[in-house]
């Protein structure tokens, strides 16, 4: 079995560009163009169209072109051009063309370019005008569509299987063609940054799919290191013997019931002068839950292997910002270890100390991210922050509230959610903001602690963060909770790779780019 490599990969290897020029001499493997329904071929499409001698308009009124937005048609060697073949995609009534029409059509193209194996492109539905979309927001979706159609999990499978699928390995090249030489520049950014966040997104996704027992706090320390090392990062990991002295006694708890020694990462990207404070994001890193003594039910517990998707989505947003070279400073803190049933876990009804003095009451073990955080949350205290954002998939009430749709975001600070809730509207991956009442504090009241770590069933996602918010007065502080976003289940069952995007607009956000 071909297991994670020790360096997991930490770029993409198509060369993205922004080109312009006569589109009928455009040599690759395949253009793609647009039809404005079954009847009128885009502008780009009708120019093909006259050089090929009238194949494309016959495919429309052939009935070769479905009618649902995304559907695709292929002209194969067409007479008269220098590609090898045309892919007509329908992008819909230009009345009709709105952002989620644009990323349709984006994704039925380029799941279809993936079936024909090619692996050169040159894309030519960017001339399309989506309504209150730029056309830098149309390169980057694009580019973001072709890392989702392209990715593919095969660490863990045998040579044989890997070798049949090698047919969709991805795209050499990959051309935007604009329609001036004006846009070459805007369309060039936007290819980069989108390059950059489909790689992060990359690695969030090849560390959440890896099992619990190859993805351990060890191999998120690992790579850490690696990603210090590739993109001049300094690092420190944190051992228990220095937890201890820390006094994260509620940190500690969890990993008790663990033979997998815990791990406290800190990442630190200096993009700016050190006098600027710097955005700390912390991530949870539960490499494996299995509720500890409060044992989850055994359907579909395998999927805890994805409570360390806030931890990977963190590193993930770090090597975006890094390759980028976004001009701040982020500093990204990781509490990982696994949280299993043992005669040394934690009980319920366990108090535990944590990092900043307050105690605990443990009433249910199955709420331990919240207790691996909030040791996190005081720990970034030290390094006077501008802010603090904490990414974890820490509530199935937040499920149940958003379904799988939207994270949910919360925080102490308006300005802060509402640019995280900005970063999310421009990224298309979006959150949404729930109450953080001072009433949802009593909930966490307890007889024999300063506060308990559950409040109940009612309001289990505002609970949580309230219970976090009593570590974050220091600072300006959001929460982010991607339960119902980090994965799927199902026959598609994998990592989305959120909120790597939202995530690294946020960050480009508070430096105007």
């Amino acid at each position: 079995m071909t297991v994670a490599p020790n360096a997991p990969s930490l770029s993409v290897a198509t060369a993205f560009s922004a080109v312009y020029g006569v589109i009928e001499k455009q040599r690759s493997g395949c253009i793609v163009v647009g039809a404005m329904g079954l009847r009128k071929l885009s502008p780009v499409a009708q120019a093909l169209d006259t050089a090929c001698g009238g194949a494309l308009i016959a495919l429309l009124k052939g009935g070769d072109l479905g009618v649902a937005v995304g559907a695709t048609a292929v002209l194969y060697r067409p007479a008269g051009l220098a590609c090898e073949r045309v892919l007509l995609v329908n992008v819909g009534k230009a009345s009709e063309l709105d952002a989620r029409n644009y990323r349709k059509a984006t994704q039925g193209a380029m799941q279809r370019l993936k079936d024909t194996g090619v692996t050169d492109v040159v894309w030519c539905l960017g001339e399309a005008e989506v309504k209150r979309c730029t056309m830098d927001w149309r390169v980057e979706q694009t580019v973001l569509a072709y890392g989702d159609a392209y990715y593919r999990f095969d660490q863990t499978k045998s040579e044989v299987t890997t070798k049949e699928s090698d047919r969709s390995v991805g795209l050499r090249s990959f051309k935007w063609q604009v329609v001036g030489r004006a846009q070459k520049e805007v369309a060039q950014k936007a290819l980069n940054r989108g390059a950059s966040i489909i790689a992060g997104m990359r690695l969030a996704r090849d560390l959440g799919n890896l099992p619990g027992n190859l993805c351990t706090p060890t191999t998120l320390a690992d790579t850490a290191m690696y990603l210090a090392e590739s993109h001049g990062l300094s690092v420190e990991v944190l051992e228990r013997m220095d937890l201890e002295r820390l006094g994260m006694g509620s940190f500690l708890s969890v990993a008790r019931g663990s033979d997998e020694p815990p791990k406290f990462i800190v990442l630190r990207y200096q993009g700016a002068d050190a006098s600027q404070r710097p955005i700390v994001l912390v991530g949870k890193g539960i490499t494996f839950d299995a509720g500890g003594i409060s044992l989850k039910p055994a359907a579909e517990m395998d999927e805890m292997k994805y409570d360390m998707c806030g931890a990977a989505s963190v590193l993930g947003a770090l090597q975006a910002a890094a390759e980028l070279a976004l001009p701040l400073n982020v500093v990204v803190l990781i509490p990982t270890c696994e949280n299993l049933p043992s005669g040394r876990a934690n009980k319920p009804g366990d108090i535990v100390a944590s990092m900043s003095g307050q105690t605990i009451e443990i009433l249910n073990t199955d709420a331990e991210g919240r207790l691996i955080l909030c040791d996190a949350l005081t720990y970034a205290e030290r390094f006077n922050p501008a802010c603090v954002v904490d990414v974890a998939t820490l509530t199935g009430a937040c499920v149940i509230a958003l379904g799988h749709v939207a994270s949910g975001v919360l925080g102490n600070d308006d300005a802060l959610v509402a640019d995280l809730l900005k970063a999310g509207e421009t990224a298309a991956d979006p959150c949404w903001k729930l109450p953080l009442f001072e009433e949802y504090q009593e909930q966490l009241k307890s007889n024999f602690a300063d506060m308990a770590n559950i409040g109940g069933r009612a309001g289990g996602t505002i609970t949580a963060a309230a219970f976090l918010s009593r570590f974050a007065k220091k600072y300006r502080w959001a929460h982010l909770d991607i339960a119902g976003t980090a994965w799927k289940s199902g026959k598609d069952k994998g990592s989305t790779g959120r909120p790597v995007p939202l995530l690294v607009h946020f960050l480009a956000n508070q430096v105007g780019r």
